[in-house]
């Protein structure tokens, strides 16, 4: 792919999909018509970040937050998880992508479940992606059921309090396994994480672009790949320290 420099390639890409609702009102659709072409902008971005050789793409798909919505819109949106899951699941199985979940599943529809629990299942032995769906997702409440966690291992006598350390918080996450992501994007012009990846975003490289979700394409997510691979990432040190190495 032209400009991709494929030995410096995130290792884990994650994505606040926003502007749907937006798009639709700029081209005077129903809300719905946005999350269904939003469905289309995810497909591209699944199949070129398999194509790049990314190995972990997390997407905000629903957040603990948007149970607020319109109720018909909630039920649209749990109707399309349900359609996209049914109809990407061959392709998944073919291409290698392993489908994960990280969120409160447990709040979502009997349907959706059902749908995530079976392509899980039938894209467990997928090996060249990681594809997960954060779903009635909030940070925040991830990093309290971190603590209650933690507190209950001290509790019950199998972690010392003395050995909690940055790695014991991050390994009680819902993320536990898989990496911190490299590159965090979101669509759409606005500028803030919105309760998504806190913890784990501490060191991602942050892009933000005024496109909306929708017209999100797979130039567009190129040039965040680019943009990305332009960046210095010192972790604190000094750029003559990264130089030495």
């Amino acid at each position: 792919m032209e400009g991709i420099d494929q030995t410096n390639l995130p290792r884990h890409v994650a994505i606040i999909m926003d502007g749907n609702g937006r798009w639709a009102s700029k081209n005077a659709l129903r809300r719905v018509v946005g999350h269904k072409r939003g469905a289309q902008a995810v497909r591209s971005a699944v199949r070129t970040c398999r194509e790049l050789g990314i190995q972990y793409l997390t997407l905000f798909a629903f957040s603990v937050e948007n149970w607020n919505r319109p109720a018909d819109e909630v039920e649209a949106l749990m109707a399309l998880l349900e359609d996209y899951l049914s109809a990407e699941v061959e392709d998944l199985k073919e291409k290698g992508i392993r489908l994960a979940t990280i969120g409160d599943i447990d709040a979502l529809s009997c349907g959706v479940r059902h749908r995530l629990a079976e392509t899980m299942r039938e894209t467990e032995q997928g090996r060249s992606m990681v594809l997960t769906l954060a779903l009635s997702y909030g940070s925040r409440d991830e990093i309290v059921e971190t603590v209650r966690s933690i507190i209950d291992a001290v509790t019950a006598g199998t972690l010392c309090s003395e050995d909690i350390t940055k790695e014991t918080f991050s390994n009680h996450l819902y993320t536990k396994n898989m990496p911190d992501p490299d590159l965090l994007i979101r669509t759409s012009g606005e500028y803030r994480l919105s309760n998504f990846l806190l913890w784990q975003s501490a060191y991602a490289e942050l892009y933000f672009t005024p496109v909306l979700w929708p017209d999100f394409t797979r130039e567009n997510l190129l040039d965040a790949i680019r943009d990305y691979q332009c960046r210095e990432r010192r972790f604190g040190l000094t750029s003559d320290q990264l130089t030495e190495k």
